[in-house]
This record gives C-alpha cells, structure tokens and sequence, in this order.
C-alpha cells in the first residue's frame, strides 16, 4: 500500500509550484496588459483599463483552468486564508502556499517589465488613497469570496469562469479597480506603470482585503452550515478523488 503521508511532502511542492506559477502569469496579465493598453490609448484612460481589465478577466480563466486541478489555483492569501479558516487547507501548509503566491507575483511583475523593456522593478508612485479606495478594495474582496464560496457548494466547474468574470466587471465597479489580493497589491508596488500602487497605500489595501475575505467566509459559514465540506477542494476541485468522482460522473 502507498504511504499517503510519504507522498504529502513531493504534493506539496507540486502544488505550490502551481501556485507560484499561476500567480506569476496573473501578473504578467495584469501588469503586462496595463503596460500595453496605456501605449496603445493615446492618453484614454478608458480604453487602457478596458485593454487591462479584459486581458485580466481573460488570463484569470484560463489559469484557474490550467493549475486549480494540482492545487486549487488559490493564487490568493486572502483565499487561502480564508480556506484555512474553514478547514479546507491545513494550517501548516498556509506558509508554503503564501510564501509561493508573492513569491510568484513579483516573478509575474519582473516578467511583464522584461518583455516591454522596463526596469527589472521601480517603486509605484501611482496614488491608491483614502476611504473609498479602502471601501472598494473591502467590497471587491468580499464579492470574491463569495463568489467562490457560493459556486463551491454546487457548481465548483463553474467558478473559473464566475470569477473571471466578477473580477472584468470589480475592474469597473470599484474605485480601487479591484486588485482583492495582498500577493498582487504588494507586487504592483514594484510596478510604476498602469497598473501600479503607492507602497505607502499597501498596507490599507492588504487590510481591507483581508477584511472583505473575513466578512465573506463568516457569512457564508452561516448561510452554508456545512461549507467546510467543500473547502477542502477551494478554489476548484483538485484532490484525487474529487477527479474520480467527476471521472466518474462523466461516464454515467
């Protein structure tokens, strides 16, 4: 019989790999894009965060797709903080999984400045203060989660698409233009391009999203009784025997 306990360390760095990775391509998305969109605008503001919030949105579904099957593409503290909250992931293994999200980000950042030519990083001097950026970086981060935790419990094949597209339309409906995650807030700091924050407006942000990912897991902990069930397998299924069930529910 396989020892289970012998194969949880080489699981582990698989899937934080997936992690670090994923979040790196998010932030190539993410940094790339607004590099492009803001060259490409003319000075439109418009149309450059159109260009980075579809590119965004876009690259998000496709990531979830490719690396949630190896370790559930949380590529968010807030998320796997959240899980960890509820059971779904154990504690000893949330310093692995943060520690390869920042990781990866500021991999992601590095590579969107090589591919257009910038410094390798250069502190952000975009300004991202006051209330209603903190509101909106707490109402973003609060509609992700439960997004996630709704879809979790009876569509979990559906929450690459519902957060890509809850992410395209936060983009829009925020002040803060939705970043709802520490990895991403404290990598776009590094970043003195379109998509960049102000070092001194981090740690509002991080606040705020941790805030809004709290909120949302302790609401829905009391509208789903039993969601700890399903946070083993946050943001989509990834164990083995989740992709027996769903093999096995496809030849049915």
């Amino acid at each position: 019989m396989k020892n289970q306990s012998a194969d949880r360390p080489t699981d582990l760095l698989r899937r934080t790999a997936a992690e670090a990775i994923g979040t790196a391509l998010l932030l190539a998305a993410v940094v790339g894009s607004g590099i492009m969109g803001e060259g490409l605008a003319a000075g439109n503001q418009a149309i450059a965060l159109l260009a980075n919030t579809i590119a965004t949105g876009a690259a998000l579904v496709a990531i979830i797709l490719t690396f949630g099957p190896v370790s559930g593409a949380h590529l968010n503290p807030a998320v796997t903080l959240a899980d960890a909250s509820v059971g779904g992931l154990p504690w000893k293994e949330v310093p692995a999984y943060l520690s390869a999200q920042v990781i990866g980000a500021f991999v992601g950042v590095a590579a969107a400045h090589l591919m257009f030519g910038k410094p390798l990083f250069f502190v952000s001097h975009h300004l991202r203060s006051g209330p209603s950026q903190m509101f909106s970086e707490f109402v973003a981060t609060f509609g992700l989660l439960a997004v996630i935790w709704g879809c979790s419990r009876r569509r979990s094949e559906a929450i690459p698409f519902a957060v890509g597209a809850y992410i395209t339309a936060a983009y829009c409906f925020t002040a803060s233009t939705s970043f709802p995650n520490p990895a991403v807030t404290l990598a776009r700091a590094a970043s003195d391009t379109f998509a960049g924050i102000r070092p001194a407006d981090v740690p509002g942000f991080i606040a705020a999203q941790l805030a809004g990912a709290g909120a949302a897991t302790a609401l829905f902990s009391w509208l789903v009784p039993n969601l700890s069930a399903v946070a083993i397998e946050v943001v989509v299924p990834h164990s083995a025997d989740a992709h027996r069930q769903r093999e096995a529910g496809r030849r049915k």
